[in-house]
């Protein structure tokens, strides 16, 4: 499937629309808040966009939406997208400066946010020129002047709306970069990424069907959260799962898949290992609804396949993907999986791993990972210079160092900038990383790299215990140990920093950089 086989006027609001009427009664969204029927959410949807344009929003205009996972959020973003207006999603867990740099950066008048949220943007409102309406979901019975109540703002609008003709090239989504190297970036895509991505990806590699069930404990603000636990499934004509609560609660996420028997679970490597810390996990909690497990945001360690294998049975399809390429464009496949690897490029993108020239490298070798497809980006909103280091023509370049085996498979090395050059050799902190994950003591882990004595940098290990164990200078000695029992002698860890936990965004990934900085 390429763009030229979209019509050139689409509206991605077809996403959810082609459902209707033939599936107007299945469920759309289940929630412990919410059930949805196809049928009841395009009218609210419909109601949505009716009040949107009540408001006088604009083609090609962005709308706020800044709300934990819920039926509101799904139509909200839809309403949005009907009436040709752009969604500009923002994560739920970021700062008050972080919020106000994003509302100046997409200039939105329209915010619609969660009232647990809704504190945090009332101490900025006096910076927030450009806002003009703040529609609350989940509102109290006291709300600040110039707010409305999501319920009372769609209420007796006219469930009946004709989409906006876009063309398949303009503008729908805005999403902004999670952070693990900190400043976000705004990223926009067209109507036409979404149906493209769910076809190439979510069909074609992952094989959904109507009858599949999909569940992701990455929120919907995020594209990995979008893409797979709406975007894909409706795409379909499947179902979805929506969990508001945070992903690093093991148990609760545990306890949704046992409440609603989803087939397809979608989770970041961190909370597989969370899940898996977590004792008699197929005894207390029933797993027997899912036939296939999804990994994405960062590279997973083969360790955490196969014990999760060993576990519950269930296989997981990791993959890379990004915000700029909405979203997966590497993936291993159900029926060919090489545990620790990214798998293999599939029809709709080719890659390149080149060096810091450009030239294409040989087998083995590790260099830059460039991908092309088109479902890319253009470029970072109101950020040229960092744009033009990112968007190579019509190549993205993804700011991840790889290799390709010879027989064909990609391995994630690092980040650019979190690879590490001990002894003037590349050193992977994935490979570090792998390697400590396979001692029974350790449940989490990440590698960065630190100056010694004399200025030269060695790779420092951060770990979060499993339970049962307890830091001391022997269990530091003796992981030291095992990972140099497993690789070269000059790539193993030569300190173990003992801590409770990884700083991570809200996605699961993570930071490296206030590791560094700490």
């Amino acid at each position: 499937m390429r763009a030229d086989d979209l019509p050139l006027y689409y509206n991605a609001v077809d996403i959810l629309e082609r459902n209707l009427p033939e599936r107007a009664d299945k469920i759309a969204l289940c929630s412990d808040a919410r059930t949805l029927r196809f049928g009841e959410v395009g009218a609210e949807v419909n109601q949505v966009g009716q009040a949107l344009r009540a408001m006088d929003v604009r083609f090609g205009e962005s709308v706020a939406l800044l709300a934990l996972d819920g039926a509101e959020w799904v139509t909200s973003f839809f309403g949005i997208l009907k009436i040709g207006a752009i969604a500009a999603s923002l994560n739920t867990l970021l700062t008050g400066e972080e919020y106000a740099y994003i509302l100046r950066d997409c200039r939105a008048r329209v915010l619609i946010v969660d009232g647990m949220i809704l504190p945090r943007i009332l101490e900025l409102r006096a910076e927030l020129r450009h806002l003009e309406h703040i529609v609350v979901i989940g509102a109290g019975e006291a709300l600040p002047e110039g707010a409305i109540a999501f319920e009372d703002w769609i209420a007796d609008r006219p469930t009946r709306l004709e989409a906006v003709q876009t063309h398949r090239d303009d503008y729908c989504c805005l999403n902004y970069s999670s952070g693990t190297t900190g400043d976000p970036k705004g990223i926009l895509h067209a109507h036409k990424d979404l149906p493209l991505t769910a076809q190439l990806w979510g069909v074609n590699v992952l094989g959904l069907t109507e009858s599949d069930r999909t569940f992701a404990v990455a929120k919907l603000f995020f594209t990995f959260g979008t893409g797979g636990n709406l975007i894909f499934p409706w795409y379909v004509g499947a179902s979805v799962v929506l969990y508001p609560g945070p992903p690093r609660l093991a148990d609760k996420v545990l306890e949704h898949i046992a409440r609603y028997q989803p087939t397809i679970l979608y989770n970041a490597p961190t909370g597989y290992g969370m899940m898996l810390a977590m004792p008699e996990l197929c005894e207390r909690w029933d797993l027997s609804s899912l036939r296939l497990c999804v990994s994405a945001g960062e590279s997973l360690p083969a360790p955490i396949w196969e014990a999760w294998k060993a576990r519950t049975g269930l296989d997981i399809i990791d993959g890379i993907g990004s915000t700029e390429n909405y979203h997966i464009f590497l993936s291993n496949r159900p029926d060919d999986i090489r545990p620790g690897s990214s798998g293999k490029p599939f029809d709709g993108y080719a890659l390149r791993i080149v060096d810091e020239a450009g030239t294409p490298l040989p087998v083995g070798e590790v260099g830059n990972l460039l991908v092309k497809g088109e479902t890319a980006a253009l470029s970072y909103l109101h950020q040229y210079g960092r744009s033009k280091e990112a968007f190579i023509g019509a190549w993205l370049n993804t700011g991840d160092k790889y290799r390709i085996d010879a027989d064909g498979y990609y391995w994630h090395c690092g980040r650019s900038d979190d690879m590490l050059k001990v002894g003037g050799i590349w050193v992977s902190p994935v490979e570090v990383e792998s390697a400590l994950l396979s001692h029974p003591a350790v449940q989490e882990c990440a590698v960065i790299g630190r100056s010694d004595d004399r200025e030269l940098i060695k790779p420092q290990a951060f770990v979060v215990l499993a339970e049962g164990h307890a830091a001391s200078a022997a269990l530091e000695a003796e992981i030291i140990g095992h990972c140099r029992d497993q690789m070269a002698e000059y790539k193993r860890p030569r300190w173990v920093t003992f801590i409770d936990e990884l700083p991570k965004t809200a996605t699961g990934k993570i930071q490296r950089f206030r590791l560094r900085a700490s």
